[in-house]
């Protein structure tokens, strides 16, 4: 009957090897280590991701602040109310069809 493992081998090859395995050993704990420590590599990576989808929202934001500004500063016109009761309200003049298309 073959052994599948033979336990006397296997001390003999790690005794005969030690500095070669525990460098192995070493660096691999060093990866883990830089890779899923709190300062790793993986966390930072998903800060990273995150920053960026920080910052397009922080545009996105921005550049509605600027229309709301505009829309504020051209508020008393005349043609910028009239264009606000057709779009927001679906006002029409007398005599004009309306035709109300909606996007999905």
């Amino acid at each position: 009957m073959k052994k599948i493992f033979d336990f006397k081998a296997i001390w003999q090859y790690l005794h005969s090897n030690q500095k070669i395995i525990l460098l192995r050993v070493g660096t691999f704990l060093f990866v883990v280590w830089m890779l899923f420590d709190d300062y790793g590599i993986a966390k930072r990576v998903r800060m990273e991701a995150e920053q960026r989808s920080l910052l397009d929202r922080l545009k996105k934001e921005e550049q509605k602040m600027v229309d709301n500004e505009q829309r504020i500063v051209h508020a008393r016109e005349p043609d910028s109310i009239e264009k606000a009761a057709r779009e927001r309200y679906n006002f029409r003049k007398p005599g004009e069809t309306l035709f109300i298309i909606r996007g999905e």
